[in-house]
């Protein structure tokens, strides 16, 4: 890393000053967290697996390959490569199976709702609309009909075979980009029957082929974003409203110890919804009051969080977002959450020591999440939405008596104010819903490109969110529009880079765009899920230029990914054809022809390509010299 960041980092553990603070007490209070457990897991780190070559897959392993000792190949005979390769799917597996199952969870409760079954409405119309009319679904019908013939609709396209093609993958994809998918194989069905083709495939002696595991991870995350996430985002927009630009509060600050406090952490905002619409109405809060409480508030917790700060505006019951996954500990230690409800992902499996400690009421709101200590498990029906969000409210309640007077709260006076709700409507409408001057703003040079950053957040490469900002710096410094999505968005909203303060950091270009169209230099475009809606922004824009992916001034950066969702989402930006940074380095580096396959060779085959690198403004030159590389072709200066 460069000096002028190595100097910054010394002796913190996170970019943000209210995490900590929080684990100031989290250690005097005698707990673990992620970042002590880091410290000692750095202890025990196996070589092998950080290098991709172990594999455990069958009873002739555990398997270990080093050219030092003589073993170049597994017992079965897989080379690094591809044990490496096959390794690497695995992971993206499971992060498609994971959108694949909020994506199957979305489509049942918009079915459930035009049935009249559940406490939601059809809040968007025109995205219905226009939903329906991309799909061939008649428009000239009931809208609830509509709604519940797009439901079975999008189930059906996440089981799509070879033998079918894909209705959305031919509605949403770029026009040029087909073509070269079927040429190479990898344009995709739905995304369970690439899931299981994908396990089949990583079966001992099924496929050992690094190349053809490859064209399967890509044609996975291909169909990742089309069969699953583009539907399941856009179905949230009919039920809940499509986003649009408005304030909102993040960080710990956001949190009043006199309130009962229901915090919703995950992905889906099922539940989070029926209760905020519950926590709405006069009778909840004067049940709150009757308990010795001013009210009830509702927090929005990592990406369940941020779908709610999306749509909704903060005001005397939804407080904000307290920041990602990496927080999560030091929010349940400020001693103000009456529970915790979870649902798909990010409830980390310790957080029952801090419930304990801190009185915090555990819900489970999903067939998925286990995590010990939650003492109230409700799988998620979309015709008992009221009735679980009724449950939630009446925990917390319950909670709050035991936690007041009990629990001495301790709340980070830091909270800071972000510019949440963009979408590709509100792009769209920021320019007067003409393609043309965003173009004119590129050609011109005032944004030399625009980069996506749909990204996580981890320890492997520093401080918690410390990358992800820097990268972030760096890249508007320079022109480069950021438009982001998932934890890193968390980050970022919280550091203070998505509110109109943070034009004064961006270069002369940027800066006068953002402030002719009144908005950031980033672009808070929701979650790790939104990676298919960003995809809808750009594909406009390729398309409206008749031009491919690859030609376009753009990138990808995941400057601090951490699991598997994170993987599948960069696997399709390859496939899509995006110059894609990655850091930290995937746990491919003992894989040489694997690491040139991804960093070279397969630009040629899709136009897009892994980058690699861990320091921020390395990272930030290598993505601007490709922007200027894309300029250049383009006949831009």
């Amino acid at each position: 890393m460069s000096e002028q960041v190595l100097e910054r980092l010394e002796g913190r553990v996170s970019y943000h000053d209210s995490v900590e603070e929080m684990l100031l007490r989290i250690k005097e209070d005698g707990l673990s967290s992620v970042f002590s457990r880091w410290e000692e897991q750095e202890k025990l780190r196996c070589k092998f697996c950080l290098e991709g070559l172990s594999c455990q897959l069958c009873t002739q392993g555990p398997c270990r390959i080093s050219e030092k000792a003589g073993a170049i190949k597994g017992v079965c005979g897989i080379d690094p490569d591809a044990m490496a390769m096959r390794n690497f799917l695995m992971r993206n597996i499971m992060g498609a199976a994971t959108y694949a199952h909020h994506a199957f969870e979305a489509f049942r409760t918009l079915k459930a709702t035009g049935e009249g079954k559940t406490p939601f409405k059809i809040t968007d119309v025109e995205k219905l609309k226009m939903m329906c009319n991309k799909t061939g679904i008649n428009t000239d019908q009931d809208i609830n009909q509509m709604a519940i013939q797009l439901a079975e609709l999008l189930d059906h396209e996440l089981k799509v075979n070879p033998d079918e093609e894909s209705i959305m993958v031919e509605a949403f994809a770029p026009k040029k980009r087909k073509a070269i998918w079927r040429d190479l194989h990898i344009y995709p069905s739905g995304i369970q029957h690439e899931v299981d083709n994908s396990i089949a495939s990583c079966l001992t002696n099924v496929d050992g082929d690094y190349v053809s595991l490859a064209k399967k991870a890509l044609r996975l995350g291909l169909s990742t974003i089309y069969t699953a996430q583009i539907g399941l985002e856009m179905t949230q927009d009919i039920l809940f409203g499509t986003p649009m630009p408005h304030e909102v509060d993040v960080d710990l600050g956001i949190m009043d110890p006199d309130y009962v406090n229901i915090a919703f952490n995950g992905h889906q905002p099922w539940i989070g919804v029926a209760t905020l619409q519950k926590a709405k109405l006069a009778e909840y809060q004067e049940r709150a009051k009757k308990a010795g409480a001013k009210g009830i508030h509702i927090v929005g917790s990592i990406e369940t969080g941020q779908e709610l700060l999306q749509r909704f505006e903060v005001d005397d019951v939804f407080v904000g977002l307290m920041g990602n996954w990496l927080a999560i500990e030091p929010f349940l230690a400020t001693g103000t959450v009456d529970a915790l409800v979870m649902e798909e992902n990010c409830s980390p499996p310790a957080i029952d020591q801090y419930a304990e400690k801190y009185q915090v009421a555990l819900i489970s709101v999903s067939t998925i999440i286990g995590v010990p200590g939650t003492a109230h498990q409700m799988p998620y029906y979309p015709a008992k939405a009221d009735e679980m969000a009724e449950d939630c409210i009446n925990i917390a309640i319950e909670n709050f008596k035991k936690r007041r007077g009990k629990i001495k709260p301790m709340v980070p006076n830091h909270k800071r104010k972000a510019i949440a709700g963009f979408s590709t409507e509100a792009v769209l409408k920021a320019i007067g819903y003409d393609l043309n001057a965003l173009v004119d703003v590129i050609a011109k040079g005032q944004i030399k490109g625009v980069v996506a950053l749909a990204n996580c957040s981890t320890l492997r490469n520093g401080p918690h969110d410390w990358n992800t900002v820097n990268i972030t710096k760096e890249l508007i410094k320079r022109d480069i529009l950021v438009v982001a999505g998932g934890c890193g968005n968390h980050g970022l909203e919280v550091a203070g880079l998505c509110n109109m303060d943070a034009v004064e950091m961006a270069g002369e270009g940027l800066k006068g765009v953002c402030k002719a169209l009144g908005i950031p230099p980033v672009l808070s475009f929701g979650t790790c899920t939104d990676t298919g809606r960003i995809s809808m922004l750009v594909t406009a824009l390729a398309d409206h230029l008749d031009v491919d992916i690859s030609d376009l001034p753009i990138a990808v950066t995941a400057p601090e990914w951490m699991e598997q969702k994170a993987t599948i989402d960069g696997i399709f930006a390859v496939a899509y054809g995006a110059y894609t940074h990655l850091s930290p380095t995937p746990f491919i580096t003992g894989a040489p022809n694997l690491v040139k396959l991804l960093t070279e060779d397969v630009e040629n085959l899709t136009g897009g390509k892994v980058a690699l690198g861990d320091d921020p403004v390395e990272a930030a030159s290598g993505i601007e010299a490709h922007i200027l590389k894309k300029r250049k072709k383009m006949g831009l200066k």
